[in-house]
């Protein structure tokens, strides 16, 4: 039987990236998943190399009207939803604390942080009503072990981190796991961001830190994420699973 036959998941952010390595992932393991993603073109598009499988879904993560939306499409589409991964997330530029704008700080904490109260508010009722129900936060390596000029970015996951853990002692009695993923950078729209500059040199003295010596990719955080939030894991709850080659040791 396949890892994830019969659930239902939304995958925020589920366009490209990480977050299309995990929509993948997840209808190989049999799931019906909600492509959602601020990119709406990028999500039919991701959606339709599923089929029948997904749909997609427009979201702004930050907006709560539309993170409402986007879970009456998934229960129009599904009945009900048995997983949402919140993928979604935006960094700043490697920057000096104090030069960060107001308006980035505000866009980063709203996208990565505020995004997560949202998705509880509409998600957490639907799943106490049904007694099961699994929550996938992706954090970063950075809320672990933070990294000059990207102070608020590390913040940001760090909060991220702590959310989970305390979202999943409060819904444990009701049947709901909740868990993080934190990935070291990958071939993902924002690397170059990461990094400042998208450059060899740039990427081979980022890779030396990793002691497996190679980025995160997408079929890592699929592979990740389709066991955190399948039964294999039932008896695994509030923890930040390290993604990262080793480079948090």
């Amino acid at each position: 039987m396949l890892r994830l036959e019969g659930k239902t998941a939304i995958i925020t952010g589920g366009a490209q990236g990480f977050g299309g390595g995990i929509v993948d992932k997840f209808i190989a393991e049999g799931a019906k998943v909600l492509v959602a993603d601020i990119n709406g073109e990028g999500a039919a598009a991701k959606a339709a190399e599923a089929g029948n499988a997904a749909t997609a879904c427009q979201v702004d993560v930050a907006d709560a009207k539309s993170v409402e939306q986007m879970m009456l499409t998934a229960i129009d589409a599904f009945g009900h939803v048995d997983i949402i991964v919140n993928n979604a997330g935006i960094t700043h530029l490697p920057t000096l604390m104090e030069d960060v704008s107001e308006d980035e700080f505000d866009r980063v904490l709203a996208v990565n942080a505020k995004s997560i109260y949202l998705t509880a508010k509409y998600i957490v009722p639907h799943m106490k009503e049904r007694g099961t129900g699994v929550i996938c936060n992706v954090a970063s390596t950075a809320g672990l072990s933070p990294r000059p000029r990207l102070n608020w970015y590390n913040a940001s996951k760090g909060w991220v981190i702590t959310a989970t853990k305390a979202m999943a002692v409060e819904l444990a009695p009701f049947g709901v796991r909740v868990n993080a993923l934190c990935p070291v950078a990958g071939e993902t729209p924002l690397l170059k961001s990461f990094m400042g500059e998208d450059t060899p040199e740039m990427r081979a003295k980022f890779i030396s830190t990793i002691p497996l010596g190679r980025f995160s990719t997408a079929e890592d955080m699929g592979n990740s994420a389709a066991f955190l939030c399948s039964d294999e894991a039932s008896m695994i709850t509030g923890i930040a699973m390290e993604v990262d080659g080793g480079r948090c040791i």
